[in-house]
């Protein structure tokens, strides 16, 4: 990775020479998570994602399709396959734009993952089977609704751990034990950031409307670090050489290609950063949100507090997700209903903040604690006020549940493992919960590669 702010070489235009393109003007915190649960040991060396067979995600589904219907749903396997590319794959095939894909949600690109998705086919035209090799049909039938993102029980994983003599495998055990009986720090994974750990502060500058620092963060090299490979584009931007930029940026970067292209063509820096995929400025909300939360959630496991329901939370029932203010009343319950009991059998969670306009508000002290959070993370709460324009929100429970856990270790053609299994439920990282178990040691092999 090429550092970022102050690192234009000598000579060079001057990067402020454009005023639609400025540096960003704050610095926020890492949105990453910073604290564990878990007081074990790290256990240094251990890898994941060294290939595609070594994580495997099975999709658990939430309802069988009835057989009749407009929607054609399918369970594929797919190997090495970014979701965007799978949906691009799916829509030539089917010849249907992207909005009659649906699916429960995006899985892991470096890994082999089996899921469901549907295909809005009101017609039922006769089509030929898929030829793309890294895509396999287990099974096809019809059902009346379009599958949309969350509608699944959970995800079950198996991960093969690389870099570690399976000697390591009964403390890893231990680890895991631990977290089926408290749950698991629900932490967003860095995944959730993007590959420069920045969305967070895109998230930022977009929903304050500075835009200009927007650009500069995401077309400059004066914002956070990124890979050598986008240098000569950002260079090119830095010297207002947008055309010549154009032709330099690597491919996918479609966000950056679509905000230099409007540059190019004379936008300022609103229409330039509108000019943007609404699913990418609405990932980078995405990231503001998870960075709020992951600050909140460290700060109660720092507290010791991610097992308890204090005053003015808003509890969430793991069972179906229904909320309420943790106020008076509920704490009148006694015995096996009090919110503690209930709390020690995980059968409820406190939450924290995907902050929105829409969002339940929790009350006294831990209103303040969220509203503190929103400033450190660059955000004036008025601006999500009810009635504001904004990201809608949501609350998230602080911890989640871990069942069905597994382990073995072994020699395959590539060495010793370890392998673990567990089932997690919608929205909960995988990578989360092995952070836990192994310490921030543990290395994504598929991150690292990318930032090469």
């Amino acid at each position: 990775m090429s550092a970022g702010q102050g690192d234009s070489p000598a000579g060079a235009p001057s990067a402020g020479t454009d005023p639609r393109v400025r540096a960003p003007g704050i610095a926020l915190p890492s949105p990453l998570a910073a604290r564990r649960l878990v007081q074990a040991p790290p256990i240094d060396g251990a890898r994941i994602k060294e290939r595609p067979g070594d994580f495997l995600v099975e999709e658990l589904q939430l309802y069988d399709p009835c057989g009749e219907g407009e929607h054609l749903y399918l369970r594929i396997v797919k190997e090495g396959v970014p979701h965007h590319e799978m949906v691009d794959i799916l829509c030539r095939h089917f010849d249907v734009p992207p909005g009659a894909i649906g699916h429960a949600g995006i899985k892991d690109r470096v890994a082999v993952t089996s899921q469901t998705v549907s295909i809005h086919l009101p017609h039922k035209p006769q089509v030929g089977a898929l030829q793309d090799p890294r895509i396999q049909v287990l099974w096809a039938t019809w059902h009346a609704n379009k599958l949309r993102r969350g509608h699944l029980a959970g995800n079950r994983f198996s991960i093969r751990i690389r870099g570690i003599e399976p000697v390591r495998a009964p403390a890893i055990w231990r680890a895991i034990g631990q977290l089926q009986r408290t749950g698991v720090p629900n932490h967003f994974g860095p995944q959730r950031f993007g590959m420069r750990t920045n969305g967070h502060l895109l998230g930022a500058l977009l929903l304050a409307g500075r835009h200009e620092e927007l650009l500069g963060e995401l077309l400059s090299t004066r914002g956070s670090a990124f890979p050598d490979s986008e240098r000569p584009a950002r260079e090119a931007v830095d010297a207002g050489l947008y055309h010549e930029a154009l032709r330099l940026w690597p491919r996918g970067l479609d966000a950056e290609y679509a905000a230099t292209r409007a540059l190019h063509r004379g936008a300022d820096a609103r229409a330039a950063v509108r000019g943007i995929h609404r699913d990418v400025t609405e990932l980078w909300t995405d990231a503001w949100q998870s960075a709020v939360f992951n600050r909140l959630l460290d700060d109660r496991i720092a507290a010791g507090t991610l097992a308890s329901i204090e005053p003015g939370d808003v509890v969430s029932k793991h069972a179906n997700g229904a909320k309420f203010i943790a106020d008076e009343a509920a704490f009148a319950a006694a015995g096996d209903e009090s919110l503690a009991a209930r709390a020690a059998r995980l059968e409820v969670s406190a939450t924290g903040p995907l902050p929105g306009t829409d969002a339940m508000r929790p009350l006294g002290a831990v209103a303040e604690r969220e509203r503190a959070a929103i400033v450190a993370l660059g955000v004036d709460p008025a601006r999500l006020e009810p009635g504001m324009r904004g990201p809608a929100g949501d609350r998230r429970p602080f911890r989640i549940a871990l069942s069905n856990p597994e382990i073995e270790a072994g020699f395959d053609d590539h060495g010793t493992y370890a392998r673990v299994a567990f089932d997690l439920p919608p929205g909960a990282y995988a990578t989360v919960a092995l952070r836990e178990a192994l310490g921030d040691g543990l290395a994504d092999a598929s991150r690292d590669a990318a930032r090469s």
